[in-house]
């Protein structure tokens, strides 16, 4: 391999830093930047790429671990067992990344070591904190409540590692200690499917240079009715729809179905009667049985008859139907060639973001659905967007929509972020924010209060705004790890919000009245000393951040502050 692969890299990292605008080295950027190579098939949110960085000190060779069930990443505060019933396919992802020209034993070694500790499921978290950081265990604890709390349904499990570096060649000795290491958690975790692969720069220049579709043809079996230039209603072959919907290797394409508000619901009555339609055939045709597909796009056309041009396809109902398809087809993959099936589809442009919304609203309402799926869709949700996209941020209420359109990561807000930094100011809760990053959406009370109709919009821009320059201070600092700083930067920017309202209970129409100025690095660097010494007086780990005793001495603090 030519060396003007390591070359390449080395500059597509170097200006996907300075793009970014993150005050790091590229050793720690290439952390973040190989893992969201590696990762790309499973769409994540930048947030969602940041929060699997375990690689600091006592990593055990880990630079990044991330969980998933069923394609999706799941989050520290989430309860699977609740949501998944049966065909649960659970893969546990480690990551090493090291900025160096070649692959070295030690990180085998290193992760060899790690799992032979941390997968026997009779570990004792502290038996090992002077060993490995916080992140490390909080990942291998989620592992093992997330694959015993759902051992009855019988799930898949895969061990995946990625090793990535800017090597040229993988040296026999690498690959052998490799192979230790499959064999090791194969035989720690029986039946389960363990591989390594080793990312060198030619692979990673590769992944970087993947454009994602944005332009599907899909083919119809009959010219598409059309009752205007922008609705399209057409039967489609189940395996020509199944062919739009996977990529090379039959798997899902994540990106079309982030707007479907819907998970996957597995095995519920509907889609034990979609299965059986599938593997059943009877007289009746497959599109008389079933709703059917709904699709957004930005434009669409028939130019051949039989035939759909889709731009920027969004599949906003049908996910059901749609997975059930894929899992059938998947597993039966000679009856591509021999299914004449059709399944109904429509294809509709809106007109603008509020009827989107309204479509999706309406085509999702037949059966109850997580509170939180539909939030976005919410009016308040789209003028928080308007209002904050002239001023320069980009509020990511469409999952990965900026991140698409290729804006930097400081300047997207994520709906989850938004919420954590409204629960740190308006309901100072700090510890909240920290420990429910995922379900804060769920509760009513809390999601009226952060997202009354009442508060002004330029509320929400002052108090994101306000999030991210101290989660990007603290970042900028070099001292603290990546664990210190998840737990710190809410109650951070609670103590900046207390402080420049001179209110220990920072409301709307107080947070209207300050300015981005008013946050200047000099409050940033006193709250962030007292947000640290008290969250290292109070135990210095997430259980810390997490509980009350911390922000109940941070309001004792402030108070004085205050008053003073």
């Amino acid at each position: 391999m030519s060396k003007n692969n390591q070359i390449l890299l080395e500059e597509l990292v170097r200006q996907e830093l300075e793009n970014c605008e993150e005050q790091m080295t590229l050793s720690d950027f290439f952390e973040f930047y190989s893992s969201s190579q590696i990762l790309k098939g499973y769409e994540l949110s930048y947030d969602e790429i940041q929060s699997g960085l375990v690689g600091e000190s006592l990593d055990g060779g880990a630079d990044s671990i991330y969980l998933f069930i069923n394609g999706d990443l799941v989050k520290e505060d989430e309860d699977p067992k609740e949501k998944y019933k049966k065909n649960v396919d659970i893969e546990m992802i480690f990551i090493q990344s090291k900025y160096e020209n070649s692959f070295g034993e030690d990180a085998m070694l290193k992760l060899s070591r790690l799992c032979k500790n941390l997968f026997d499921f009779d570990f004792v978290r502290s038996d090992y904190e002077k060993r490995y950081n916080d992140s490390v265990l909080d990942a291998f604890e989620l592992f093992r409540r997330c694959y015993l709390g759902l051992i009855t349904k019988r799930p898949r499990l895969k061990i995946s590692f990625y090793y990535a570096s800017k090597g040229i060649d993988v040296h026999p000795n690498v690959i052998a200690q490799g192979s230790d290491l499959v064999r090791e958690v194969s035989e720690t975790l029986p039946g389960s499917n363990v591989n390594i692969s080793f990312i060198d720069a030619d692979k990673l220049v590769r992944l970087a240079q993947e454009r994602p579709n944005d332009v599907f043809r899909l083919r119809v079996s009959e010219a598409p009715m059309s009752t205007s230039e922008q609705v399209f209603i057409a039967l489609t072959r189940l395996s020509d729809y199944f062919k739009f919907i996977t990529d090379a290797d039959g798997k899902p394409l994540k990106h079309i179905f982030e707007s479907n508000v819907r998970d996957y619901q597995g095995k519920t009555d509907v889609n034990i009667e979609i299965q059986d339609t599938l593997e059943n055939p009877g007289n009746e045709e497959f599109w008389w049985l079933n709703n059917g597909v709904t699709i957004l796009a930005s434009e669409a056309s028939a130019p051949g008859g039989k035939e759909l041009v889709i731009h920027n396809p969004e599949i906003v109902n049908g996910l059901q139907t749609s997975s059930e398809i894929q899992r059938f087809f998947s597993q039966n993959k000679a009856r591509l060639e021999t299914d004449a099936r059709d399944i109904l589809i429509r294809v509709i442009v809106p007109e603008n973001e509020k009827t989107r919304d309204r479509i999706i609203r309406a085509t999702n309402s037949q059966t109850p659905i997580p509170k939180a799926s539909l939030r976005a869709t919410d009016q308040i949700h789209r003028q928080i967007e308007e209002f904050m996209r002239p001023r320069g941020l980009y509020y990511d209420r469409r999952k990965n929509f900026y991140k698409n359109e290729g804006k930097k990561p400081k300047d997207i807000i994520s709906v989850p972020f938004m919420a954590q930094c409204l629960m740190s100011v308006l309901m100072q809760k700090p510890n909240y924010a920290r420990a429910r990053p995922s379900t804060l959406l769920e509760d009513d009370d809390a999601y009226d209060r952060l997202f009354h109709k009442n508060n002004d919009l330029s509320t929400y821009y002052l108090i994101a705004t306000f999030g991210r320059r101290a989660e990007q201070y603290l970042k900028s600092l070099g001292k603290y790890s990546i664990p210190e700083i998840n737990d710190i930067r809410f109650y951070v920017l609670y103590a900046v919000a207390t402080i420049m309202t001179k209110n220990l209970y920072p409301a709307n129409g107080l947070i209207g009245k300050t300015k981005v100025e008013d946050m200047t690095d000099d409050l940033l660097g006193r709250c962030a000393n007292l947000a640290y010494d008290l969250y290292m007086d109070c135990g210095g780990n997430d259980k810390t951040a997490k509980g009350a005793t911390l922000v109940d001495r941070m309001k004792e603090k402030l108070r004085i502050e205050v008053e003073i």
